[in-house]
């Protein structure tokens, strides 16, 4: 789900800390990509139709393939560096909203089940697509092809999206690419949505700065990650009858969750029981995230292992994949391959921000990024 509203918000009150980028716009930047969701939407979307989808001669499903191969050769012929961020453990706050989208699922096989026998095709298709869960041999077989192809990919040890947020803010890459608005959060600097749509609409790239972000909403870092906890995500339950213009407009009066829970009407909004939004907000702040990554490479492919893999193994085309290795091998050869630390800084958020006309009784500092639990990663 990510933060529930904040792209309509973002668009009504901060329309400027959006851009509108091509895949160009990022030729020799290093870029690191949420794997999960990406995969998730390769599997929704690559060669599905209605519950057919792309499988190989023992009936395994090969959409996260064809879409992981395609789209990471489109990344790199337009120069781009990528880097796959997969998911650890989930924390433990997430776990509501895992078994929240795992009733959704077994609700979705029922309608489906309900559809195919009334013959509802564009039913069948939509509950079948809601039906799909991302299980551990994706995620390998796509780590597996990616070390393939040359890219490097780092395995978190809990949310890609903080993960990657990190590497952002230390200056090991220039972005990061996910669909989840949780990555601002997380302080992501710079944010890039749609860059791995995978359907033909050529959707074009949204890039979003938190710092832009910031200062169009008159907002703190550590309010805005208090107004994304009161519109809603992944870690907790929300207050019925407050939506992403409401919270703004009580967290721009009142600052802190704190202050605004000891100011609204308790009658006509409900407050959860036991409300966790203070460990949230440490999640937020301090994530679970490593800072003991290695030095990032982009490598040429392994031809003979790339064909064992996706042709004798998944049954692709073998013309085609040989033409996708050689469009990796064009790109390696035309795109100077450069140090990363020597054209992105590390990030920390200003101390202030000065909100006109905005009065408060005392001075609310903003978050300075701060490493929470050190955990040694490896590369894969």
């Amino acid at each position: 789900m990510g933060i529930k509203g904040l792209t309509k918000l973002l668009a009504e009150h901060a329309p400027r800390a959006a851009m509108r980028r091509t895949m160009e716009d990022y030729a020799g930047r290093e870029i690191a990509i949420d794997a999960s969701l990406c995969i998730y939407q390769f599997l929704i979307v690559v060669g599905r139709r209605g519950v057919e989808t792309l499988t190989n001669e023992s009936g395994e499903v090969t959409s996260h393939l064809v879409g992981m191969f395609n789209r990471t050769i489109r990344l790199l012929e337009a120069g781009m560096k990528p880097v796959y961020v997969f998911d650890g453990q989930p924390p433990p706050l997430k776990r509501e909203e895992l078994l929240r989208r795992s009733s959704m699922r077994k609700d979705a096989e029922r309608d489906l089940y309900t559809a195919i026998e009334d013959g509802d095709q564009e039913a069948t298709e939509k509950f079948s697509k809601r039906t799909v869960k991302v299980g551990t041999k994706q995620y390998e077989e796509c780590k597996r092809l990616l070390k393939l192809m040359g890219v490097p990919i780092i395995q978190a040890p809990s949310e890609a999206e903080a993960q990657c947020a990190a590497l952002c803010m230390s200056g090991k890459v220039y972005a990061v690419a996910s669909e989840d608005m949780d990555s601002l959060t997380f302080g992501t600097p710079r944010f890039l949505r749609h860059l791995m749509d995978p359907t033909s609409k050529k959707i074009p790239i949204t890039e979003f700065e938190i710092s832009k972000v910031l200062e169009e909403l008159q907002l703190t870092m550590d309010e805005f990650i208090d107004l994304c906890i009161l519109c809603g995500c992944d870690y907790c339950g929300t207050i019925k009858g407050i939506g992403g213009q409401t919270a703004l407009k009580l967290i721009r009066k009142h600052g802190f969750l704190e202050n605004v829970l000891e100011n609204i009407n308790r009658e006509r909004y409900k407050v959860p029981e036991d409300w966790p939004y203070q460990e949230v907000r440490r999640l937020f702040k301090e994530p679970m995230v490593s800072y003991e990554v290695s030095d990032l490479s982009w490598t040429c492919p392994n031809e003979e292992a790339l064909l064992e893999f996706l042709v004798h193994e998944n049954n692709f085309n073998h013309d085609r994949v040989l033409k996708g290795i050689g469009k990796i091998e064009a790109a390696l050869n035309k795109h100077t391959l450069r140090s990363p630390s020597s054209s992105i800084s590390p990030v920390n958020f200003p101390s202030k921000i000065v909100k006109p006309k905005v009065l408060r009784s005392k001075t609310i500092a903003a978050a300075v990024f701060r490493p929470g639990v050190h955990i040694q990663m490896r590369m894969l």
